[in-house]
């Protein structure tokens, strides 16, 4: 492991995972079957789960790793291997941006999902977000051989994709304080969100 995935690991990523996890369990509502789409290893999932025991999470991903927190299936990326209305809520962590249609993955998560889809991702708003998002996608993502097209989206795409979608923007937060700092003032500001979207 390079020096910067060394410190990416311990400074930036537990960090980030324990702060995260506390705005996500607020969008998950009761009881909820949920579905994490792009799960990775399972960590925050599983983490969601010691926060909320009312919950019951599952995995699925184009990567499945050797060694996972929770139950992961492995899928192509667009269509997703579940039944109609299978679970309660959809989670994408840190996953549309790295596909190069995400409407059409929202779309399979709607189908798929009873109640709400949660999403963490970023905007490209604000002075270099774009060239800032694309280094923290080389540090956080190259090494695990993720996909990286930069298809990074401007706050109003994303609303324009759910108002295309018919999802209720249910809740939707900014500036998050994901990282310690002084790594926030250059990585956080408000490049990333977190939303519920409402199924009508």
């Amino acid at each position: 492991m390079t020096l910067i995935g060394r410190i990416h690991g311990g400074y930036v990523h537990n960090r980030r995972v324990r702060v995260l996890g506390n705005h996500l369990v607020e969008l998950i509502p009761k009881a909820a079957r949920v579905l994490d789409v792009g799960c990775g290893d399972g960590l925050l999932a599983h983490l969601l789960m010691e926060k909320r025991p009312d919950i019951r999470v599952k995995g699925v991903d184009v990567l499945v790793r050797c060694h996972t927190h929770i139950p992961v299936d492995q899928f192509d990326g667009k269509v997703i291997p579940y039944a109609d209305a299978s679970f309660d809520v959809s989670m994408f962590v840190d996953v549309l941006h790295h596909t190069e249609d995400p409407v059409f993955l929202l779309r399979e998560a709607m189908r798929v999902t009873r109640a709400a889809i949660v999403i963490k991702d970023h905007t490209r708003n604000g002075l270099l977000a774009g060239p800032t998002l694309r280094l923290m996608d080389l540090i956080g993502n190259a090494r695990h051989g993720v996909a990286i097209p930069y298809n990074y989206w401007h706050r109003q795409q994303w609303f324009e994709a759910f108002s295309t979608l018919d999802l209720t923007v249910g809740a939707w937060k900014q500036d998050l304080g994901l990282y310690p700092l002084p790594a926030n003032w250059i990585f956080g500001r408000s490049l990333h969100f977190v939303a519920r979207l409402d199924l009508t």
